[in-house]
């Protein structure tokens, strides 16, 4: 606004001045032509003498010299103090612009730098304050555990109910260990190491299918169900390892924040060199500041969900790398309690030649 606002000024002063230098030049050639500055020439700088030329009378007109070098001269002087004048104003106009110029680039740095600062502190606050969390919350899974355990050891009349329901318990407690422990590994590996790429050629559809049929017990205790439209034999190029990993995060994402008893629906489009793959879950709306930062790491949805419910905030981030890393994008929209996560890949080069 500031930018539009000087050059508006810029552009009225470029025109005022514009017309003020036309007057002047117009007055001066209007006066000039009338014969006012030849007169004024002739009576004070030229004068007329006669001599006889024979029986002729010769009327002469000279210069007083004199005078005449003292007009060349002071106008010269003149020039030279408008010249001089001239100059030294621009060049204070061109450094005070240049300095103006450097003080708000500098300005800008600063306000970068400060921005970049204050996210990194956010960063390493949040990752700091999860590791703490995650650090805390470790120690009551291994309590249930050793806790489970021992009673197993020192009870060993326990009826066999007894005992299947605390071996039940125990393992359960373990794999909420094991949960956290890979959420360690994730946050200290993060950044740490370059994600390298083993692609292949992947039946697109297959490992949907194969994904969805994986992910049937959890969708049961959610009581949601998948609803999945994929183009048969649809392939895209690489790797799987780390692509299923991605549609694996999306998709527990969307079971984790579905209401109950809800379907959700995965879907494949392709067309123009890309192929899309659609995950929608019917749930509570993603406000639009969450949806702007819901792919930044370390940030999870529900600040009150619980380690029990809720992961590192990771997992989304990670996603989005790994996409990256393919050449594709990633986004999300939410609105009328419908949540669409897109993932956004090249098409498999096969497939395009053959369509």
């Amino acid at each position: 606004m500031k930018s539009k606002s000087r050059a508006v000024i810029k552009l009225i002063l470029l025109c005022a001045g514009a017309i003020f230098v036309c007057d002047i030049l117009y007055y001066f050639a209007d006066y000039v032509c009338n014969g006012a500055f030849a007169d004024w020439f002739m009576e004070n700088y030229m004068f007329e003498h006669t001599y006889l030329r024979g029986d002729e009378v010769v009327y002469v007109q000279e210069p007083y010299w004199f005078e005449l070098k003292r007009l060349i001269f002071a106008a010269l002087c003149a020039a030279a103090l408008l010249i001089t004048v001239l100059t030294f104003v621009i060049s204070r106009v061109c450094v005070k612009a240049k300095e103006r110029e450097n003080a708000e680039r500098m300005s800008k740095i600063q306000s970068a730098m400060q921005r970049h600062e204050q996210m990194l502190r956010e960063e390493t606050g949040r990752k700091n304050d999860l590791i703490t969390y995650l650090a805390h919350d470790l120690k009551t899974p291994l309590t249930s555990v050793i806790g489970y355990l021992s009673l197993l050891e020192e009870a060993p009349e326990m009826s066999a109910l007894q005992r299947a329901k605390y071996v039940h318990i125990a393992l359960d407690k373990a794999q909420r260990l094991e949960k956290l422990i890979n959420e360690f590994f994730d946050i200290t590996r993060y950044n740490l190491q370059q994600v390298e790429l083993e692609e292949e050629i992947i039946d697109l559809s297959y490992m949907l299918a194969q994904m969805t049929d994986e992910f049937y017990p959890l969708l049961s205790a959610h009581g949601n169900t998948v609803k999945l439209r994929a183009e048969e034999a649809l392939k895209i190029q690489g790797d799987p390892d780390k692509l299923a990993r991605v549609f694996n995060n999306i998709l527990k994402n969307a079971i984790a924040y579905s209401y109950p008893d809800t379907e959700i629906e995965v879907w494949t489009e392709s067309g123009e060199g890309k192929v899309r793959i659609f995950f929608q879950n019917r749930g509570k709306t993603i406000p639009e500041k969450k949806l702007n930062v819901i792919f930044e790491k370390f940030f999870r949805l529900d600040e009150a969900r619980t380690t029990n419910t809720g992961g590192a905030g990771l997992g989304l981030a990670i996603a989005k790398e790994i996409v990256a890393l393919h050449r594709g994008s990633i986004t999300a929209r939410s609105e009328d309690e419908l949540t669409t996560f897109c993932v956004v890949l090249p098409a498999c080069p096969a497939d395009e030649d053959a369509g």
